[in-house]
């Protein structure tokens, strides 16, 4: 089959979506609209395993290593040879150290043709939230101003220990009694509130999955020009705009690079059409 042939092809296969928490909501409907694919959870498929957002399972490899790792294993037991997987993390926002981001990947898997395709969102409202409490009522002042029950909590005995980890709080009454439970422990003057980041209790997380789907579909319809692979995306964001007034090169993106994964064909083009920038945005002008 031609490398040309494959968007086709993949409108007559099959594929596996690892995930555990939801996902296949906002990225079964996405895929299938806009590449014909039909994916579908394995059964009792375990991604816990792979790392946890409540740090009792460490994570294996950095982000992008995870989610191959889960795609890989659902193709290993389902048998079949695609599947998707997706992986946040949380942090600080790259460009802004101050402002709190997360991303979201979601990964393709073809081991039939030897490639991966990657999409990618980048948020400031998928936000981690923690808070020492001290009383019942404390945790659930606190639980509701950061959006529960739709936003799920996590209670925990302790800030980082591996036991004593509540995650399945659906109600205000079930997170009452978890609070008062915990605090009437010996010598327990707090407990520890934060934001359950998984999928399927975060909706902040699920739309930032579905805008990282609709990038992996857009740059799976993107191809080569070299090989017609799918995939052909923006792999670099080269920075160096000049500025307007004194010309020296500025933070902002002056050129975006395309790659091939498959033949490693590079092409760049202008990453704005804009020749100089604003020196509002100069370190040299505005410091």
């Amino acid at each position: 089959m031609k490398q040309l042939d494959i968007l086709s092809d993949w409108k007559t296969r099959d594929g596996a979506l690892a995930t555990m928490h939801g996902k296949e909501s906002v990225i079964t409907p996405v895929v299938n609209a806009g590449l014909g694919l039909i994916i579908s959870v394995p059964a009792d498929f375990d991604t816990d395993r792979f790392g946890t957002f409540t740090r009792d399972v460490a994570r294996a490899g950095d982000q992008l290593e995870s989610a191959r790792a889960k795609a890989r294993a659902a193709m290993d037991e389902t048998g079949l040879d695609l599947a998707i997987a997706s992986e946040g993390s949380f942090g600080s926002h790259p460009s802004i150290p101050f402002l709190p981001s997360s991303l979201e990947i979601v990964l393709l898997v073809d081991t039939k043709h030897g490639i991966e395709v990657m999409g990618q969102y980048r948020s400031s409202t998928t936000r981690v939230q923690s808070q020492a409490v001290r009383t019942a009522d404390e945790a659930v002042h606190i639980a509701q101003s950061w959006g529960f029950p739709e936003q799920g909590v996590i209670v925990r005995s302790s800030k980082d220990g591996a036991r004593g980890i509540y995650k399945e709080i659906r109600t205000i009454e079930e997170l009452r009694n978890i609070s008062t439970t915990l605090l009437a422990k010996w010598l327990t003057r707090s407990i520890f509130l934060e934001t359950d980041m998984r999928a399927h209790r975060c909706p902040a997380r699920m739309e930032s999955i579905r805008e990282a789907t609709k990038d992996l579909v857009k740059n799976c319809q993107s191809l080569c020009p070299e090989c017609s692979t799918p995939g052909f995306a923006v792999t670099e964001v080269i920075a160096g705009l000049p500025c307007r007034d004194c010309t020296l090169p500025t933070k902002l993106a002056m050129e975006l690079m395309y790659a091939c994964r498959k033949c490693h064909h590079r092409e760049s083009t202008p990453a704005t059409t804009d020749t100089t920038a604003d020196p509002a945005q100069c370190t040299n002008c505005n410091p």
